[in-house]
């Protein structure tokens, strides 16, 4: 038995969270995949399974061995490509991005992209969590801001305002501050960035908002904000159709931050992919054009 085999049902069935549904993912019997991961553990001689009636866990020596694992899946079959298909996109293309961001531009460009590249499948993953992109499989994900130390690459491929804004009726009832320190005296909304960003005499200043309301969702924090509940601090694909339409005035515009970069991160590979390469250069390209016309 070759030390390979067993490895992609391993990698189907634990990205997959059953046996059923990873040997649909690779179009195999539930009976071979698990005689396959059987014989895997057998020649380890360690159990990277614990299996239950309805589902399977992954043991601590799974997940580490998960991590080396789906890179050699997709390793494999980015080589077979590269020689198959004279570096066209091929197979499928994991994507994790913010929601907003997600919604409005992201998805939009992935769209066309997979319209485009017939043998490549877009999988888009909108989430607010900042996703393990090894150990959960991901070819790329789409981050804003300062990145956390590690041993991914990024890649620039646009920036982003943020806007710091309140309804009519809230300044209306409270007035307008006329310096960053008021917001002391205000009813701050807040969503996952802690601090605020401003710029003043040449300095970036941040600021940590006392929130009457917070929540994880930009959404909810622009509702709170329509509401007349407090001012807020959001990127600009959140509140640019509020403030074009008057439901939301901007506060402190003489203290706006500069731009925030977004970035395309990926896990570091000698020889990038044809998929992952040809879309990051579509990102660079298109998404600075989609998000200035939406301004």
């Amino acid at each position: 038995m070759a030390s390979w085999d067993g490895i992609e049902e391993f990698v189907a069935v634990a990205r997959a969270g059953s046996f059923s549904a990873g040997a649909a993912a690779i179009g195999a019997s539930r009976t071979h995949m698990s005689r396959a991961i059987a014989g895997l553990e057998d020649r380890l001689g360690t159990r990277l399974l614990h299996r239950t009636t309805r589902s399977v866990i992954l043991s601590p020596t799974g997940k580490t061995f998960l991590d080396h694992c789906v890179g050699l899946v997709q390793g494999r079959d980015e080589a077979v490509a590269l020689v198959r298909d004279r570096g066209e996109p091929w197979g499928e293309l994991r994507i994790t991005c913010c929601v907003a961001l997600g919604e409005r531009f992201i998805a939009p460009i992935a769209r066309q992209f997979a319209l485009q590249h017939r043998q490549l499948t877009v999988s888009l993953n909108l989430t607010n969590r900042v996703l393990d992109l090894v150990g959960e499989g991901y070819d790329l994900a789409i981050r804003t801001g300062r990145l956390r130390s590690s041993s991914l690459i990024a890649a620039k491929i646009a920036s982003r305002q943020s806007r710091t804004c309140a309804s009519p009726t809230y300044l209306a009832r409270r007035g307008m501050p006329q310096k960053i320190a008021e917001l002391d005296e205000h009813d701050c909304l807040v969503g996952t960035a802690s601090e605020w960003q401003f710029f003043e005499n040449g300095e970036d200043i941040a600021y940590r908002p006392r929130p009457v309301w917070s929540c994880n969702t930009g959404h909810a924090v622009l509702e709170a904000a329509l509401d007349g509940m407090g001012i807020c601090q959001l990127p600009n694909a959140y509140v640019d159709d509020a403030l074009q339409s008057g439901q939301l005035v901007p506060v402190l515009e003489e203290f706006l931050p500069p731009d925030v970069p977004i970035w395309a991160v990926y896990p570091d590979k000698r020889h990038l992919s044809p998929k992952v390469e040809r879309f990051i250069s579509v990102l660079k390209t298109d998404l600075p054009v989609a998000m200035a016309h939406a301004e």
